[in-house]
């Protein structure tokens, strides 16, 4: 669909994104919250990223569970409900519940509708004796969580992917915080954060040679198009990302390429060539940094999969004593 096209197809307006999208444009520098990426399209691209060659992530993080599940298995504990942050397609939550002894339950939480179907489709004919409770939530916010069928021996979080990452220090500590009350006591987190390493290897993961993650960036505009009545020409931005070592993290970007005028809502956005728009952060974490970021939040690391020289690891959680 070429953007004119996809200007003029307008789904109903999601107040809170309008509200969002709107304060972002209006603020120096723009900034727009990666969460949009994922409508139905934004979704199936983000899986193909993690296909890529380039991209680590994924396959580090699926060789670790793969290498070090009768550990985790033995950490967690039996008879566990396991509630997922952004689950995706669930390739990931297949190996966990695999490898876990007797879960009892299982909800994904997720975002987008179309993933959230496709995940439980996918894993409820493999694993018929957990219970599927899946939740179309965004896990940034406070959660209740659907009981499960009988009470489970404790509740673990799974949140993979260094999804962690892509929050700022401040939304991190909340986030985490926010885990530390859905686990309860008792409960753990099985957190995936990505590693300090070489920034040459760490922009190859977001800018990979087939330009799938520039196509993924720029659905975004795409979206605000179709769902916002906004009229950004996508031969006008070009996506951008870059590890700024000062803040041990990627910033992604949509640049504009001259200068225009964007609608969005009846409203008008002008861009100077070169201005940018701010729409992703993925934060990298040593041992240190990341403990001290969980101690924040009142959890603890207790256990650990995975470092050098994997350059990923999975710290698992527990609420920390008072």
């Amino acid at each position: 669909m070429t953007p004119a096209a996809a200007a003029h197809r307008h789904d109903p307006v999601d107040p809170t994104l309008l509200g969002d999208v709107l304060d972002g444009l209006a603020t120096r520098p723009r900034r727009l919250a990666s969460k949009y990426f994922y409508d139905a399209r934004g979704s199936a691209l983000f899986e193909a990223i993690t296909r890529q060659p380039e991209y680590y992530l994924t396959r580090v993080e699926l060789a670790l569970l793969a290498t070090h599940m009768p550990g985790i298995a033995a950490a967690v504990g039996a008879g566990v409900h396991v509630v997922e942050y952004g689950s995706g397609s669930g390739l990931k939550t297949e190996r966990l519940l695999a490898g876990l002894r007797a879960p009892l339950a299982y909800t994904p939480v997720e975002i987008s509708p179309a993933a959230l179907e496709a995940c439980v489709a996918r894993l409820r004919p493999r694993f018929p004796g957990v219970a599927m409770l899946p939740l179309q939530a965004d896990f940034t916010r406070p959660l209740r969580l659907p009981p499960p069928p009988r009470a489970p021996a404790r509740t673990l979080v799974f949140f993979p992917g260094s999804t962690l990452g892509n929050f700022v220090e401040a939304e991190a500590v909340r986030l985490l915080a926010a885990m530390r009350e859905t686990i309860g006591r008792d409960g753990r987190a099985l957190v995936g954060i990505d590693l300090v390493k070489d920034p040459a290897l760490l922009e190859a993961a977001y800018n990979d040679a087939a330009g799938v993650t520039a196509e993924f960036t720029l659905n975004l505009l795409v979206r605000l198009n179709r769902e916002l009545a906004a009229d950004f020409d996508l031969s006008g931005f070009a996506h951008d990302a870059r590890y700024v070592p000062q803040r041990e993290r990627i910033e992604t970007r949509l640049v504009s390429l001259r200068p225009q005028r964007v609608h969005v809502a009846g409203l008008a956005f002008d861009f100077a060539e070169g201005e940018a728009i701010e729409v992703e952060y993925s934060h990298k974490y040593t041992d240190r940094g990341f403990s001290a970021l969980a101690a924040r939040a009142g959890l603890e690391v207790v256990d650990g999969w995975g470092g050098e020289p994997e350059g990923f690891g999975l710290r698992l959680l527990r609420q920390a004593a008072r």
